[in-house]
């Protein structure tokens, strides 16, 4: 017999009301209440950004008339911290939070979502800033085509965050591979395709970028910030798949994580 729709209502609005507190309390946890506290959470990203910004703004043009190389950088970069900071974080969510599972309503997967939720509003926060500041300064246009940026936002977002619960659940009482996290993403970035775009590429090298669902969707975030970006790697399908692969694994490694959890 399925249940009423009423239950299943008040069910997901108690969820959404749970992740919502996981959210406050992992601010708390990380910024604190002290000077700009959560502007922290939009500082950090912003900061490191704006650096990457002024670094490219001595470079010349790229390929295409109106691919400057700040909102290029600036682009490229923020939107990689994302799927950094959900990637490299999600190690700890297990060890510093197992507590939090005597609780009924709250799950390996509701502490995941909220720990994404928050590094995903800090980097994009930066990200509209500094790309507004860019295009006051007359260094880019306003986005060609906006809901394939979003688009691709969303799809490095669900690709971070299925990658996320596989590192939870393999670092869990697993330390020294736990270490290993954080340096795995400073190898990601090279093929990660956030400074590279596909029509620069040859050989096997562009031949595995292909393949890489993380190159490709950059290739759409900047179709959707560049009017001259080609088109011609844009694979929604593709990207889809893999993300939806990725997110079962995920769900079925944090469930066989959960059971290990012993709580006492």
């Amino acid at each position: 017999m399925s249940r009423p729709p009423s239950s299943f209502y008040n069910d997901l609005t108690g969820q959404i009301h749970v992740i919502g507190a996981l959210v406050i309390r992992e601010l708390h946890t990380r910024f604190g209440r002290n000077n700009i506290g959560y502007l922290w959470m939009i500082g950090e990203p912003l900061t490191f950004a704006t650096v990457i910004g002024i670094l490219h703004s001595f470079q010349g043009a790229h390929t295409g008339s109106d691919i400057n190389p700040v909102p290029f950088g600036i682009l490229g970069y923020t939107v990689f911290i994302i799927f950094r900071g959900i990637f490299s974080r999600a190690d700890a969510i297990l060890e510093g939070n197992a507590v939090l599972l005597y609780h009924r309503m709250i799950s390996v997967l509701t502490m995941s979502i909220a720990r994404t939720i928050i590094e995903t509003a800090g980097c994009f926060s930066a990200l509209v800033i500094l790309l507004s500041a860019s295009i006051i300064l007359g260094y880019a246009n306003l986005p060609a085509r906006p809901l394939y940026l979003f688009a691709g936002i969303a799809w490095l977002v669900w690709l971070a965050f299925g990658l996320g619960m596989i590192v939870t659940a393999s670092v869990y009482e697993r330390p020294t591979l736990g270490r290993l996290i954080h340096p795995i993403t400073y190898f990601t970035m090279p093929i990660s395709g956030a400074f590279l775009m596909m029509d620069w590429l040859s050989g096997p090298f562009k031949t595995f970028m292909e393949w890489n669902p993380m190159a490709l969707i950059f290739e759409y975030v900047r179709y959707g910030m560049f009017e001259s970006a080609p088109d011609t790697y844009l694979d929604g399908s593709y990207i889809t798949a893999c993300c939806a692969i990725v997110t079962y694994i995920g769900l079925i490694a944090i469930k066989k994580a959960r059971e290990r959890v012993h709580l006492s």
